[in-house]
């Protein structure tokens, strides 16, 4: 039925340069109404680039753009944004200041005589909200003291807001749990029924299956599959096609089963427990095991991980090679523990700092001499580091913020690894954002640490993430560590039910 409509966004030959580097080289795009259309590709392959000229941030060097039948020349938000074309970024634009309803109007507010009818936005709003399942959400509450699933609501209902024909949503489902991406598709679905269009964006192959029509896949700057059915195409297909090569299985080899069980412990946790998130939680991790922690989103998974590092006051014992963590983090990171926060560009980096700056962060004091840093000592550590983790492209002085996900993701374990004291490396969603060519080679470096004696406590809201990569997995539900086993010994069938029902084996 799609492929006899007429195509309601047409994109030819889009071409666009920036100083050094040529980030789109002819990608064409073609979309109809009523679909949702996938954009894949690895990080770095020009998604980001091709959404933002389409949105008007980009002027097109070359190449043309036709919306609805018309071209569009002039590339600028608000024309975008008149013509029916609405985009939900990544990194969400909203104004944290702002209430929810102030930022869903912003730009076309309910305005009579020159004065803003805040009781209609409001009204507006509830009913926009509403429509997406969250109904909870208070149309005066302040955006930024929102979390992050109830931001991404937020933004959605803007876009819908404005009457869109076309939605572009990038990684809608980043920061959501596994019942509201359900929501997500099932608003997904009325607004497809109703034409609107929808150009999705997502690293994940699964959500792909369940909500796309086709896929067009982006490689280095250029259309390298168009009008591929996003149910039937093999994946071995798409990986070879975002890659440019096959990848039969991204996860390392695993070591035998009970090979850890000599090892010493060296991370002990003993009836840990705070008021809200997490209540009774005991677990040993082993010298070069990787220990799974599976769960929704408010499962308490984070939350163990921020007391262990010190982040989180709680009550219990931490143990890390016997010796008890007290004094938060800077006593954990002497006792050498390191962590990879979930949302590493705010918690993690210095985004407008150098790859080498953010690198050596947390251990200046080293290149410190009377009073002045030791910059070439610097330097010289932090290029041993970037060659370490292969980290791309190896430019010492490069804005971190101009790397892909995954190699950012790769600087923030960088940084735990300059004194080679690391003993144990707590990983929260180290691959969320990251493409899966990225994501290969981030669970190498994790399991080559784990092989040289690191121990690693890991948190993956994507089950087969938790089962490929780890040696053993604890399934948490409201709090509590429900289930614990080797991953070989459990399917990922196995581990929804246990985390979605609490359910044990």
């Amino acid at each position: 039925m799609q492929d006899e409509l007429d195509p309601l966004l047409v994109m030819r030959g889009i071409v666009k340069e920036f100083p050094g580097v040529r980030a789109l080289d002819g990608v064409d795009l073609e979309v109809v109404p009523g679909e949702v259309h996938c954009l894949l590709g690895q990080n770095g392959a020009g998604k980001s680039t091709l959404i933002k000229t389409l949105a008007g941030v980009h002027q097109p060097d070359e190449g043309t753009i036709s919306f609805g039948g018309a071209e569009i020349r002039s590339a600028h938000p608000t024309a975008a944004i008149g013509a029916g074309i609405a985009t939900m970024y990544q990194e969400l634009d909203l104004v944290e200041g702002l209430s929810v309803a102030d930022n869903i109007f912003l730009g076309h507010e309910r305005a009579r005589f020159g004065f803003t009818r805040r009781r209609d936005a409001h009204r507006a709003a509830t009913e926009l909200l509403g429509g997406l399942g969250h109904g909870e959400i208070h149309p005066g509450a302040e955006v930024g003291r929102l979390p992050p699933a109830g931001r991404q609501v937020v933004s959605m209902a803007r876009a819908l807001s404005r009457q869109a024909r076309l939605i572009v949503m990038d990684e809608p489902s980043a920061a959501l749990a596994h019942d509201e991406v359900d929501n997500l598709f099932r608003v997904i679905g009325e607004l497809t029924a109703k034409g609107v269009a929808v150009v999705y964006i997502s690293h994940r192959l699964e959500e792909i299956r369940r909500v796309g029509d086709r896929i067009t896949v982006l490689k280095d700057g250029r259309t390298v599959g168009a009008n591929l059915d996003a149910r039937t195409t093999p994946t071995s297909e798409l990986v070879a096609l975002m890659t440019g090569r096959e990848v039969d299985d991204v996860f390392p080899d695993r070591p035998s089963a009970g090979s850890h069980d000599a090892e010493p412990v060296r991370l002990s946790v003993q009836g840990l427990s705070d008021r809200d998130h997490f209540r009774d939680v005991s677990f040993e991790v082993r010298a070069g095991e990787i220990v799974g922690l599976a769960g929704l989103v408010g499962s308490g998974r984070s939350e163990v991980l921020e007391a262990v590092f010190g982040a989180r006051s709680a009550a219990g014992r931490v143990e890390v090679d016997g010796v008890v963590l007290r004094g938060g983090p800077p006593r954990a990171v002497r006792l050498g523990v390191g962590f990879a926060p979930e949302e590493r560009k705010a918690q993690a980096l210095l985004l407008d700092q150098s790859v080498t700056a953010n690198i050596t962060l947390g251990a200046l004091p080293r290149y410190s001499r009377f009073g002045w840093l030791d910059r070439s000592r610097e330097a010289r550590d932090a290029r041993r580091r970037i060659a370490d983790l292969d980290l791309r492209p190896a430019d010492p002085q490069r804005p971190i913020r101009t790397l892909s996900g995954g190699n950012q993701q790769k600087a923030v374990i960088a940084r735990w690894l300059l004194d080679d004291g690391l003993r144990l490396l707590l990983l929260d969603e180290p691959t969320r954002g990251v493409d899966i060519g990225a994501r290969a080679e981030l669970y190498t470096v994790v399991r080559r640490l784990a092989d040289s004696g690191v121990a690693v406590l890991l948190v993956s809201s994507e089950v087969p993430e938790v089962l490929g990569l780890a040696d053993r997995v604890l399934v948490m539900r409201e709090g509590r560590v429900v289930h614990a086993a080797p991953a070989r010994d459990l399917s990922e069938h196995q581990v929804i039910d246990m985390i979605m029902e609490g359910s044990a084996l």
